[in-house]
C-alpha cells in the first residue's frame, strides 16, 4: 500500500451500515458535506476500503446532473 496514507481516525461500522466521517476529512480531501460524491473501492491485496472522490458530472442535455 503506498506510503502516501494519512491516519484520520478509527470508527465502529453502525448497525445500518454507515460509517461516520471524521470532521478532518473536510481539510484534508476538500469536500462539501451533502455535496461531494465520493467513490468506494475494495482493495483486496490489502484488505482495506479505498474512498476517492468522484469527479464531478457533467449535466447532460435532460437537465440531470
Amino acid at each position: 500500500m503506498s506510503n502516501d496514507l494519512v491516519y484520520l481516525d478509527t470508527y465502529v461500522i453502525q448497525q445500518d451500515m454507515r460509517v461516520r466521517m471524521p470532521k478532518s476529512i473536510l481539510e484534508n480531501m476538500r469536500v462539501e458535506k451533502g455535496k461531494t460524491r465520493l467513490e468506494i473501492y475494495y482493495d483486496k491485496l490489502n484488505d482495506c476500503l479505498v474512498l476517492k472522490k468522484a469527479k464531478e458530472r457533467q449535466a447532460n442535455n435532460e437537465g440531470e446532473s
